[in-house]
C-alpha cells in the first residue's frame, strides 16, 4: 500500500458538489469530495451537519417510503426467485446467481446463493452428461469460488484422445469466454487450467481484457447492467435493484467521505506535515473498493483510517527521520506507550499520538461489538510496518541494494496489507463469526500473496506516483544486478509470472477459507484488495492515474444508469 518515495506538496483544485436539501429539509452533505482528476487526490471540506443523520438522496431526491418498500419488494423477489422450484437443477439459476455477482448485489443473498450452489454440487455426477462448455465451466467458477471442492479434471471431456481441447471448440465463443473466466481461479498444479486459459484466451482474451475473477464487481457492474439481455422474468427485476443499490451505494459512500474529510481535517496532520501525502480520496478508495457492501460503513471508515497512517508514516521515514531519529520512532511503536512521546523529534510526535488514539479507539470499537480487543494484534502490526520501513530506510541511506529476494521478503512487510488485513479481520469479526475456527495466523498466507502482488505491481517498470519522486529501489533493480546478463523485458515477464503465481496461491487459500461461510467476508475483500493493486499502481507516461480516476468517477459520480424518480 505504501511505498517509500518522496512526495512534494501540489495543489488541488476539485469540481464541487453542491448542497441538496431534503424534502423535509434535512441538509445533504454539501461538499463531500473531488471529482478525481491527476495529481489531485484531496477531499476540500465536509458539512458541519456531519453529526446529524442524513437522508439518503436519490438523483435529488430522498430515499421516501415509496422506495424503500420497492427496494425492499425487488430483495424479496430475487429471494423468491432463487428459491423457486422452477430453478431447480437447472442452468438458469447459475445463471441467476452469477448475474447476482456481477451485478454486485450478492451480499443481499448469502444464504440463498449457498443452498443453490450446494444443491448443484449434491446432485452433480461425475459424467457432467448434458453439460456445455459454457456450463461446466460456470458451473465450476461459481462452486471453486465459493469453497466447494471442484477438481479441474472435469474439463478433460472437452479433450480429444489426443489429450487437448477439442478444435471444434473454437466455434463456440459464449463456451469459451465462460472457460476463460473460470480458468482464472486456477491453483498451483493445475496444468488443465493453464492449457484452458491459453486455448481460450487465443480467441477471446481481446474480449476478456479483465476477467470478472480479477476485477471489482462495482466497477463492471453498470456495464453488466447494460449488457445483461435476455427473456427471463428475473433479469428485469434484478436489473432494477441492481440500479437502487447503485444509487444507495453511492450515496452511503459520499456520506462517509464527508466523515473521512471531517476526521482528517480534525486530526491536524496536513497541517503539521506539510510535505506528507494529503490523499483521503485514495485511502478511502481501497476501503471503498475492498468492501462494497453499504451496511459495512463503520468498517470501511476505520480501515481508512488504519490505511492514512501507512501512507504518513511511509512519508515519515522518507521526509522527516534521520535513520537514528526513525529507530528511535520505531522503538517508540513497539512500545506503544503515550509516555515515551517526549522523546520523538517533533514532526513526529503529533503522528505518534493520533496513531496510538486512532488504533486503542478502533479496538475498543471491536470490543464493544465482537466481544474481543485486539490491540496486541494491532500493536504488533505496526510494529512490523515500522520495522520494514526503518530496513528500507538505512538500506538507501547506505546506498546498499538488497538481494531480490531480502528486497521482496522486506518489500510485503512495507507494502503495509499485512496491517489492512490484520485490521480487516477483527473488523469483520472473523472470529466471532467463525467461533474461533479461523485464527489470525490462519490468513498469513493470503496476507503474503496480497502484499507480493502488491509489491511487485508497484515495482512493475517505471511506475512512478504522481506525487512521488520515484528515487527508491526496486525488484526489477535488485534483480538485475544480481543478474548482470538479463534484459529489462525478461526480468519483466519473470515479474508477469510471479504475480501470476501469487494469484494462483491467493486462490487456493481464500478458497480454503471459503469453506467456512463465515470468513466469505474477509476473502473477498482480500480479493478485492488484490483486484484494486492495478488500478492504484498503473501510471500513464505522465505519472497519472487515469484508471484509477475512472474508477473513482464512475463509482461515486457517474449516474447514467441508475433509476430516476420524480
Amino acid at each position: 500500500m505504501a511505498v517509500y518515495k518522496s512526495p512534494s506538496s501540489i495543489p488541488s483544485h476539485c469540481s464541487h458538489i453542491h448542497t441538496k436539501i431534503a424534502d423535509n429539509g434535512a441538509i445533504r452533505p454539501s461538499l463531500v469530495a473531488c471529482r478525481a482528476t491527476p495529481q489531485k487526490w484531496t477531499i476540500l471540506e465536509a458539512t458541519s451537519e456531519l453529526s446529524k443523520p442524513h437522508q439518503i438522496i436519490l438523483n435529488g431526491q430522498s430515499f421516501k417510503d415509496e422506495f424503500s418498500m420497492e427496494y425492499e419488494q425487488k430483495l424479496k423477489d430475487i429471494r423468491e426467485i432463487l428459491k423457486s422450484e422452477e430453478l431447480e437443477n437447472q442452468i438458469e439459476s447459475l445463471m441467476l446467481v452469477n448475474a447476482i455477482q456481477r451485478l454486485d448485489v450478492d451480499y443481499h443473498f448469502q444464504e440463498e446463493i449457498e443452498a443453490v450452489l450446494r444443491r448443484h454440487y449434491m446432485e452433480a455426477t461425475t459424467s457432467f452428461d448434458g453439460y456445455t462448455l459454457h456450463d461446466l465451466s460456470l458451473f465450476f467458477r461459481l462452486l471453486r469460488e465459493h469453497g466447494f471442492s471442484i477438481s479441474a479434471d472435469i474439463f478433460n471431456k472437452f479433450k480429444g484422445k489426443d489429450g487437448v481441447f477439442e478444435g471444434k471448440l473454437k466455434q463456440d465463443i459464449r463456451g469459451l469466454m465462460e472457460l476463460y473466466e473460470a480458468a482464472q481461479l486456477v491453483t498451483e498444479g493445475e496444468d488443465i487450467l493453464d492449457e484452458a486459459a491459453k486455448f481460450s484466451g487465443q480467441i477471446v482474451s481481446d474480449r476478456l481484457k479483465h476477467p470478472y475473477h480479477r476485477s471489482i464487481a462495482r466497477f463492471t457492474a453498470k456495464k453488466y447492467i447494460r449488457d445483461c439481455q435476455g427473456i427471463n422474468g428475473w433479469r428485469k427485476t434484478l436489473k432494477e435493484l441492481a440500479k437502487m443499490n447503485i444509487s444507495v451505494a453511492q450515496t452511503v459512500n459520499k456520506q462517509e467521505l464527508a466523515k473521512i474529510s471531517k476526521w482528517w481535517k480534525d486530526l491536524g496532520l496536513a497541517q503539521e506535515l506539510k510535505q506528507a501525502r494529503n490523499q483521503p480520496l485514495k485511502w478511502y478508495t481501497w476501503s471503498m473498493a475492498s468492501l462494497s457492501d453499504p451496511s459495512m460503513s463503520e468498517q470501511r471508515l476505520e480501515l481508512t483510517k488504519s490505511i492514512t497512517f501507512i501512507y504518513i508514516i511511509d512519508d515519515i521515514f522518507d521526509l522527516y527521520g534521520t535513520p537514528e531519529e526513525l529507530t528511535v520512532f520505531t522503538r517508540a511503536v513497539h512500545m506503544w506507550d503515550y509516555s515515551v512521546v517526549q522523546m520523538l523529534p517533533k514532526p513526529m510526535k503529533m503522528c505518534y499520538k493520533a496513531l496510538l488514539d486512532t488504533t486503542n479507539d478502533i479496538g475498543c470499537k471491536i470490543y464493544k461489538k465482537h466481544g474481543y480487543n485486539p490491540i496486541d494484534s494491532l500493536k504488533s502490526a505496526w510494529g512490523s510496518l515500522c520495522d520494514a520501513f526503518l530496513v528500507e530506510a538505512k538500506w538507501f541511506a547506505s546506498g546498499h541494494l538488497p538481494t531480490s529476494h531480502e528486497y521482496l521478503e522486506n518489500g510485503k512487510l512495507s507494502s503495509g496489507v499485512h496491517v489492512v488485513l490484520v485490521h480487516l479481520f477483527f473488523l469483520l469479526g472473523v472470529n466471532r463469526k467463525t467461533g474461533g475456527a479461523v485464527q489470525l495466523d490462519d490468513i498469513a498466507e493470503i496476507i503474503s500473496s496480497v502484499a507480493a502482488i502488491l509489491r511487485l505491481w508497484d515495482d512493475f517498470g517505471s511506475a512512478k506516483d504522481e506525487q512521488q519522486d520515484g528515487n527508491d529501489g526496486s525488484y526489477i533493480e535488485c534483480y538485475m544486478k544480481e543478474n548482470p546478463g538479463s534484459t529489462i523485458e525478461t526480468v519483466r515477464e519473470r515479474v508477469i509470472d510471479m504475480i501470476s503465481s501469487e494469484w494462483k496461491h491467493l486462490n487456493k487459500e481464500c478458497f480454503r477459507l471459503n469453506k467456512n461461510s463465515s470468513s466469505s467476508s474477509f476473502t473477498k475483500a482480500s480479493l478485492n484488495l488484490a483486484r484494486m493493486v492495478p488500478l492504484m499502481y498503473s501510471y500513464d507516461d505522465d505519472h497519472q492515474l487515469p484508471i484509477l480516476e475512472e474508477f473513482f468517477n464512475s463509482t461515486l459520480f457517474d449516474d447514467t444508469v441508475l433509476v430516476h424518480r420524480p
